[in-house]
């Protein structure tokens, strides 16, 4: 495993950590740490803090422990990228900063979600954030489940501004494949784009030119093993693999964000990973005793198909 040091730049397979818990609401650290280890023991090139880390739940407090936690981490194994999104350009600025001192190799930011903002509002937020640090930023529409699109302008002018090696793109508005695409078209191919959609677009979207994927932890080991088939362009191995993987995430798109959290942790504790499947509250949605029955029965499709 090269260290972030050695690559030319973030890229490949950056899994989504997902927030362990201790019964009294405190983040779970041996176990992050266990989640941690596995993503690289796996094939992982970077671990990253974001939405489904839970962070629009968290406390400033407590997204900050996570960055010091994470980003030592991760250090020297492979990229960290820490999710510095918030209401105000200023709390995401002192985000940032802080992911930066802690040695992340990257921030990646959604717009505010309280407020809808005009284009050019969304566009000074942005580059507030790139400003205020000399690492990367990821710029993340997550409108497929919270928040308002990015316009495509938006994107443009951020990438003239500040160029390719600080500003990359997490483009999730629906339909992804298309507005991928017309983002590359757009840059001539220029843009670093990375795709987020759990692994269900993830050969859709390799195919029209994505630099990495950013999946939930809890299907890493399927997700690492579709990338390299995509690398080798083993398209049998490809659709072995990416059939099981999409119907596990269509029962998480299904339920938004909190379909996401709920079934990843209910994974997560099924692999032995987690202890526990404790999620911050209130959330919009529970997993159903019957929904986890078809969870399980294509996890295990899934792993007999890594197999």
């Amino acid at each position: 495993m090269k260290s972030s040091s050695e690559k030319s730049s973030l890229q490949g397979v950056l899994p989504v950590l997902h927030t362990p818990f201790l019964e009294d609401g405190r983040i779970d650290h041996k176990t992050l740490q266990r989640e941690i280890d596995w993503a690289f023991e796996v094939g992982a090139d970077g671990v990253v803090v974001a939405m489904v880390s839970e962070v629009c739940r968290l406390p400033q407090a407590m997204r900050r422990e996570l960055a010091e936690l994470v980003c030592p981490a991760a250090r020297a194994r492979g990229f960290s990228v820490i999710s510095v999104g918030a209401e105000s350009t200023a709390e995401a600025c002192e985000l940032a900063r802080h992911a930066e001192s802690q040695g992340a190799s990257a921030v990646m930011a959604i717009p505010p979600i309280a407020t809808r903002l005009s284009s050019t509002m969304t566009r000074d937020y942005f580059a507030g954030i790139a400003k205020a640090v000399e690492i990367p930023l990821i710029v993340q529409d997550a409108s497929g489940y919270v928040g308002a699109a990015i316009s495509l302008d938006v994107y443009l002018d951020l990438l003239e501004t500040f160029g390719t090696d600080r500003i990359f793109f997490k483009p999730e508005a629906h339909p992804l494949g298309p507005n991928l695409s017309r983002l590359r078209d757009a840059t001539r191919g220029q843009a670093r784009i990375f795709e987020g959609s759990g692994g269900i677009n993830l050969v859709d979207c390799y195919r029209r030119g994505i630099q990495g994927t950013m999946p939930g932890t809890d299907l890493l080991d399927a997700v690492v093993a579709l990338w390299r088939a995509l690398q080798a362009g083993d398209e049998e191995r490809t659709y072995q693999l990416s059939l099981p993987i999409s119907g596990l995430v269509a029962l998480q798109l299904s339920a938004g964000l909190d379909g996401f959290l709920s079934i990843e942790k209910h994974l997560m504790k099924k692999r032995g990973i987690f202890p526990n499947t404790i999620q911050r509250q209130p959330v919009g949605w529970e997993l159903d005793a019957e929904t986890a029955a078809e969870v399980d029965r294509l996890f295990v499709r899934l792993q007999a198909a890594l197999r």
